[in-house]
């Protein structure tokens, strides 16, 4: 995250605007202390925005794996016995495993 003075931000504020638009959040310091942030309007027309402003500030990170809802259709999965499988675990925590 990149940081720039009222000073300079006001002197240069087209210029703050296009490092924006390209993706940068900036920081505004008033004295050396934060007040304000500049950063990308994740749009309606645009809804993984947010999700990569998020990603490049380093606060979430994408999953790379199987999509969710084929999970979801795959079959559950089964004991070798052929029991219940909330049998088995309720089993389990009357074992206190």
């Amino acid at each position: 995250m990149n940081t720039a003075t009222i000073t300079e931000a006001k002197n240069g504020l087209s210029a703050l605007i296009d490092r924006v638009r390209a993706g940068e959040t900036i920081v505004l310091l008033d004295r050396g202390v934060p007040v304000a942030r500049l950063e990308p309007v994740a749009t309606l027309d645009d809804p993984e925005g947010r999700l990569r402003r998020l990603e490049r500030m380093g606060v979430i990170r994408r999953g790379s794996g199987a999509n969710l809802l084929d999970l979801l259709e795959m079959p559950p999965p089964s004991t070798t016995d052929g029991s219940s499988i909330t049998q088995v675990l309720l089993d389990e925590r009357t074992e206190g495993r």
